[in-house]
């Protein structure tokens, strides 16, 4: 009689995983800018963190099938034992179902902080602009300070003879500088009298003596 084979082969496979991720957002301050004086006005200001997350879970070693051993439980005797305990006819390939768990996140988080005194801040704005005109200013003054001390020097320097070489590094300090008399003529007229103060009677010209008298060189005035 032939025998009877059974084979119990029970499997039991249970596993799990836990990941927490968190994305941290920090709220900076307020972007400040100085305008100088003890001025500093506060802005809005938007925060945005963008990021990558990733996770993989894995298991070593990585086995997706094992060999599961058949047993020959023949009892040909029937005296209710194997005739070949332990011998193993064949193996069955069975999966482990084990797999490769991958996450990955990519996203950004934004936040928009905003001053709630809209008054307050539009009078920092106020006193920072009149704080700008007044270094504009300021600036200006020191400006025309300095073109007039540069006029004066020059000049007084041009007067006394003394001048930077023409063509040489300093000479354009002064080469728009002018001095009346010095480096430019004012245009202006001579009289020149030609009347003779004594003359004879024989030497006396022909024609109306009247018509000597004096006349200019030069142009006239307009």
């Amino acid at each position: 009689m032939g025998g009877v084979s059974a084979t119990a082969s029970p499997v039991a496979n249970s596993s799990g995983s836990v990941t927490n991720q968190a994305i941290q957002v920090l709220q900076g301050p307020y972007i400040t800018n100085t305008y100088g004086n003890g001025i500093q006005c506060q802005g809005a200001t938007m925060n945005v963190t963008p990021y990558v997350t990733g996770a993989l879970s894995q298991q070593h070693p990585y086995d997706p099938w094992y060999d599961t051993p058949v047993y020959d439980m023949r009892d040909i005797d029937e005296d209710g034992a194997p005739d070949n305990p332990g011998a193993i006819l064949y193996h069955v390939p069975t999966r482990t179902g084990q797999k490769n768990n991958t996450n990955l996140s990519v996203g950004f988080s934004a936040t928009w902080s905003k001053p709630l005194d809209k008054a307050l801040q539009d009078q920092c704005k106020e006193a920072a602009q009149a704080s700008i005109a007044l270094m504009t200013q300021a600036n200006a003054n020191k400006r025309l300070d300095f073109e007039i001390a540069r006029l004066k020097n020059c000049g007084e320097l041009m007067k006394a003879g003394i001048r930077f070489a023409p063509g040489t590094q300093y000479a354009k300090i002064c080469a728009d500088v002018q001095v009346a008399g010095v480096n430019f003529m004012v245009p202006h007229v001579h009289k020149i009298d030609i009347t003779p103060k004594e003359t004879k009677k024989d030497d006396a010209p022909t024609g109306d003596a009247s018509s000597l008298g004096t006349f200019t060189i030069g142009n006239p005035p307009d």
